[in-house]
């Protein structure tokens, strides 16, 4: 079992940037591959990004490719995406999901275990 919390959310504006954190609870972290996942209001959940096990793999969605980073520090059971250069379209609910695999997914089924999610807001 694993219990995942997400931080960082907040209000920006275009251009800026924002850091979130998905803390994960349990010892067997290293075991999951990670993602973030985003949903807006009225629209379907939309893949973000993802990290393998180890942080050697990461994948991005088109959208956030080279604005968005995925990083994990398995020591301290935390996964983190960077977000830089902002966009009033970026604005959703953003959350972290853990599956029980060495490698990621860009598909939100493959996954077992979700956070609560964080709102992130950007202003025009």
């Amino acid at each position: 079992q694993v219990q995942l919390v997400e931080s960082g959310g907040g209000l920006v504006q275009a251009g800026g940037s924002l850091r979130l954190s998905c803390a994960a609870s349990g010892r067997t972290f290293s075991r999951y591959a990670m993602a973030w996942f985003r949903q807006a209001p009225g629209k379907e959940r939309e893949f973000v990004a993802a990290i393998t096990w180890n942080g050697g793999s990461t994948y991005y969605a088109d959208s956030v490719k080279g604005r968005f980073t995925i990083s994990r520090e398995n020591v301290k059971n935390t996964m983190y995406l960077q977000m830089n250069s902002l966009k009033p379209e970026d604005t959703s609910v953003y959350s972290c999901a853990a599956r029980a695999s060495y490698s990621s997914d860009p598909r939100f089924s493959k996954y077992d275990y979700w956070g609560q999610g964080t709102q992130v807001t950007v202003s025009s």
